[in-house]
């Protein structure tokens, strides 16, 4: 066994500063373990105590008759070292620091966290500052955690992985509280050692694991968490992720739209759509997602039937599905008249969705004969089935009428419980019947569902990256001018210019552009142009030497220096103005595309993809990237209007995630703003550019 399956599953414990009071906090593991039936050895280790739940207590590490898989250490942070280093010596596979005190109070603490990491060698460390680990599919508590003291939660097929040790107690309080069973708990908190991936490999390997939810406060390191996921994936098992820290603001760069336009939570987004992690949006959705993929079946449409007999909870089931997309249909006419042969009357609305009768929850065959025509149906995709007030007095009749109906079909059911009303909930679940107490929550199931069917979200192909020769530019931010030629060498059309000094220079250059052209100030210290005057469009020949010379005077007057060069572009008309830039941070590097012009930041209409490790996007992840985009159908052929040449723009998007990507860190900045994206067969041409290179 490696060091983190003899973790997971030791065969021997020793608990590090246990007390005998169970009471306390140091006093709760050993009881733990034997309330929830640990099978091995147990060794507490207490120089002042004799005897703890009956079982011998040792002086210290040195004094135990064998070599314990796993030491719980439960002394302060101060003292943790020595427990770590001496359960090292042993041969110990693991351990496992409860104590704080560690990096998340500082300098101090990081060096006190650094000593901790020494004494352990080769030693592998769950923790500091953690609250544990849970095993219930082998019966093993290796925590301290309150929630705990509960005598029994039902083992299951949902595994987590939390990077906050409370969080860990109160999914587990939780899901016993709804019937849904989990199979393993770690909390990997400071992360010193053992992190998110390790365990995302654990879980994916798990016969007992169906579906890992992850409770995240950052991924530090984001290639091994990639690889974790995508193995998980491969292994058929869902990730659903719920990351805290939606407000923060994220990373600001220093001259860009895209940094405005990204921020470290959009990041995050990325990241989760390319490996096809379920983010849950709300904690809720942490159990609500997991309990229905759980239950192993898989949503094909959007199509969804509800059963009801109280009309009201229907209405608000209904609307919340609409409102995520998901569509309602009354029942197809043989579907109707089979519906009508159960239950006729004026009571039974039976045409219509939801589907009223009225009578099910006291007639549990009425309710199993509808479940199974409604699962028969090629009208629906999943079923929602909903326990009125009339369930709470029986629900095993209800619980087991759905039940009975769920081999007939690999549709999803799911439940939703109107009434506040616990036990149904448990009971449902217990029986295979995910259930919710809210129509947010049905909705985030099916969602998390229809999300779980999508395996061609999982980016795996790249763009190999053909070496370019960059040419030389200065460190700093290049000028217009500079940055176009920089696009220009990977491949980006970029719009016909020419930089001038003088009036004369910007007449000549215009008559030669075309009729109408574009004046713009050239200067590698002020980059957003407009907003001091330095753009003018729509110049004739004879009229842009006067331009020049009053834009010149009115960039001085309002930054204090006089531009001393310009340039003269061709003016581009009847396209679709497009960003494209990238963003860099602790995650990695992305690609940005959204609405561009002046407008970008007001309409944020943007969608971003990360680079993969090695090359840049490709083309198919180039034209998805245009499609996420709520303004896709200008780009498409709006209202009567030329379709425009997406192709061309997805080859550009590739050509400049490959300069990024080659560049590597010596590129701080780049972004394009606007591209004209013109009608289909005309190609697209980068009329603005902004580049910022390191040393």
């Amino acid at each position: 066994m490696s060091a983190i399956e003899r973790l997971i599953r030791p065969r021997s414990i020793a608990i590090i500063g246990a007390s005998a009071d169970p009471t306390k906090t140091s006093g709760r593991p050993v009881s733990y373990l034997q309330k929830h039936g640990f099978a091995g050895e147990i060794y507490p280790v207490n120089p002042k105590v004799g005897e703890i739940g009956g079982l011998k207590c040792y002086a210290d590490v040195a004094s135990l008759p064998d070599v314990p898989d796993v030491g719980l250490v439960l002394v302060g942070a101060e003292r943790a070292h020595i427990a770590v280093r001496e359960l090292s010596e042993r041969g110990a596979a693991a351990a496992i620091v409860l104590a704080s005190g560690f990096t998340e109070t500082g300098a101090e603490g990081a060096a006190r966290q650094h000593q901790l990491m020494q004494a352990a060698g080769s030693m592998r460390i769950l923790g500091p500052n953690t609250i544990g680990l849970v095993n219930l599919t082998d019966n093993i508590v290796l925590s301290a955690s309150g929630a705990l003291a509960m005598d029994h939660f039902p083992a299951g097929a949902i595994g987590l992985i939390s990077q906050s040790g409370g969080i860990l107690g109160a999914v587990l309080s939780r899901a016993a509280a709804r019937g849904i069973g989990l199979s393993k708990l770690v909390a990997t908190s400071n992360e010193a050692d053992l992190e998110l991936a390790d365990f995302i490999d654990v879980l994916a390997e798990d016969d007992a694991t169906r579906v890992i939810a992850l409770y995240i406060e950052a991924i530090r390191n984001p290639l091994r968490f990639r690889e974790a996921v995508l193995r998980a994936r491969r292994a058929g098992k869902p990730v659903v992720a719920f990351k805290i820290g939606r407000s923060e603001a994220g990373a600001q760069a220093a001259v860009s739209h895209t940094g405005a336009l990204a921020g470290s939570d959009r990041m995050y987004d990325a990241l989760f759509r390319q490996l096809g992690v379920i983010r849950a949006r709300t904690f809720e959705d942490l159990l609500d997602i997991p309990a229905v993929l759980a239950a192993g079946r898989k949503l094909s449409g959007r199509r969804i039937a509800i059963l009801t007999s109280t009309g009201g909870a229907g209405t608000i089931v209904s609307d919340s599905l609409g409102v995520a997309g998901f569509t309602t249909p009354a029942p197809d006419a043989e579907t109707a008249a089979q519906l009508r042969a159960l239950q006729s009357g004026s009571h039974a609305n039976l045409d219509r969705n939801p589907i009223d009768v009225t009578l099910a929850g006291l007639q549990p065959e009425l309710l199993r004969g509808a479940i199974r025509i409604l699962l028969a149906s090629p009208s629906y995709d999943a079923l929602v089935v909903i326990a009125g007030s009339s369930a709470v007095g029986s629900p095993a009749l209800l619980a087991d009428a759905i039940r009975d109906c769920l081999p007939l079909s690999d549709k999803p059911v799911i439940a939703y419980v109107s009434p506040y009303a616990p036990e149904v909930v448990s009971v449902l679940t217990r029986r295979g019947v995910p259930a919710y107490t809210s129509a947010e929550s049905c909705t985030a199931a099916l969602d998390g569902l229809l999300r779980a069917a999508r395996p061609e979200q999982v980016q795996t192909a790249t763009s190999s990256l053909t070496i370019v020769d960059g040419g030389v530019f200065p460190a700093g931010s290049l000028d217009e001018a500079q940055a176009k030629a920089l696009f220009a060498r990977f491949g980006i059309p970029v719009v016909a210019e020419k930089v001038v000094a003088t009036a004369r220079e910007a007449e000549q250059a215009a008559r030669s552009l075309g009729d109408r052209v574009v004046l713009k100030i050239l200067s590698r210290e002020i980059v957003h142009k407009s907003d001091v005057g330095g753009v003018a469009v729509n110049l004739t020949a004879d009229a842009i030497g006067g331009r020049l010379t009053a834009m010149a005077d009115e960039v001085e007057a309002r930054t204090g220096a006089r531009p001393d060069q310009f340039l003269v572009q061709e003016m581009i008309s009847g396209g679709v103005e497009i960003i494209l830039g990238m963003h860099r941070d602790s995650l990695g590097t992305a690609i940005l595309l959204g609405m561009g012009g002046v407008a970008a930041e007001l309409f944020k209409d943007t969608t971003m993809r990360l680079l993969p490790p090695n090359g840049g996007l490709d083309l198919s992840e180039a034209r998805a990237m245009a499609r996420d985009l709520v303004t896709w159908p200008l780009l498409d052929g709006f209202r009567g209007r030329p379709a425009c040449d997406v192709e061309a723009l997805a080859v550009a998007v590739v050509a400049f995630s490959r300069m990024v990507a080659q560049l590597g860190d010596r590129l701080s900045e780049a972004e394009i703003n606007p591209v004209f994206v013109l009608p289909a067969g005309q190609g697209v041409k980068a009329a603005d550019g902004l580049v910022v290179l390191n040393v």
